[in-house]
């Protein structure tokens, strides 16, 4: 009797790309694609240094988690690498590419706790104060750090902004395409609108005044998610602000509201969120700060 043949290895490289392009086909956001992409590839050269064999199965994938964690990786970074192979392989089996998916029910590695602070009043001020000047990327800066920190959204949500999408009159800015798809509308009050106005009076002198993106970069460029996280974090080095990136700014965003008095419902809705858990998780660093200011004025202890 004749063997079956053997079926060739899967070539997991070439399939990266046309899962990829799936992801954009379903417009995932290009920070997602990006991420499966990194993790995807981040495994496959583990496996070209170790003489692993590339082979989506638990055995395999837990010990490239190992070493991730083993090497220093944070908990966070080897849950995304893991994910990322997860999701690859319940599209290798939708596909067809393969007879059965051996990671469905792989266990997670468990998140540390982590708590991401959010600017004080005098780091934002010396932030902004670091964007003194009146050319466009002075503007521009000034203007994205004001947006940012008080709408809380997200660093593709803003560079994905097209000059149709704000409203200087209202004070307000259509956020299209947010985290799962999901497009919301944000307010924004008369600085940032100030601020939003002196940037666009200095745009209309950029060489690519007649592009739809609301956003331009130095010198021609466009201005992407990437050159907005060097832009800001080259701020905040100038004001004196360790381990600075973007997405403070949300954080920073949220605190302010609760600070302020402003309801969980609506911080919810303009900051897209749909859970409840995420305000605990995105202002944790404040909430002993908040607990005490109630404390105070409750005055408990007037008896």
């Amino acid at each position: 009797m004749a063997r079956r043949a053997t079926p060739p290895p899967l070539d997991l490289r070439s399939l990266l790309e046309s899962w990829l392009l799936h992801l954009r086909a379903e417009r995932k956001s290009p920070a997602t694609v990006k991420q499966y992409g990194d993790g995807i590839r981040r495994f496959l050269t583990w496996c070209d240094d170790t003489g692993t064999a590339p082979v989506l199965d638990r055995p395999t994938v837990n010990e490239f988690v190992a070493v991730l964690l083993e090497e220093g990786a944070e908990a966070a970074t080897a849950r995304a690498r893991q994910l990322a192979l997860r999701r690859f392989s319940a599209w290798l089996l939708e596909e067809g590419e393969i007879d059965q998916d051996l990671l469905l029910g792989i266990k997670a590695p468990k998140l540390d706790t982590k708590v991401t602070p959010s600017l004080t009043e005098d780091e934002l001020k010396r932030l902004l104060k670091a964007c003194s000047g009146k050319d466009l990327r002075d503007r521009r800066d000034e203007a994205l750090i004001r947006f940012m920190a008080e709408t809380g959204a997200r660093a593709g949500e803003v560079t994905s902004l097209t000059l149709a999408d704000v409203d200087l009159t209202r004070g307000l800015a259509v956020v299209r395409r947010g985290k799962g798809g999901k497009g919301r509308t944000v307010p924004f009050g008369a600085q940032t609108g100030r601020a939003l106005d002196r940037y666009l009076r200095l745009r209309r002198g950029h060489l690519r005044a007649d592009s739809p993106a609301f956003w331009l970069g130095d010198r021609g460029k466009e201005f992407g998610y990437y050159a907005l996280h060097k832009t800001l974090k080259w701020r905040a080095e100038l004001a004196g602000i360790a381990d600075f990136h973007p997405h403070v700014l949300r954080h920073t965003a949220a605190a302010r509201w609760l600070a302020a008095g402003g309801s969980e419902g609506g911080l919810m809705a303009v900051a897209g969120w749909a859970r409840r858990d995420m305000i605990d998780r995105y202002t944790a660093h404040t909430a002993a700060s908040r607990a005490a200011d109630e404390a105070r004025a409750l005055n408990l202890g007037d008896l």
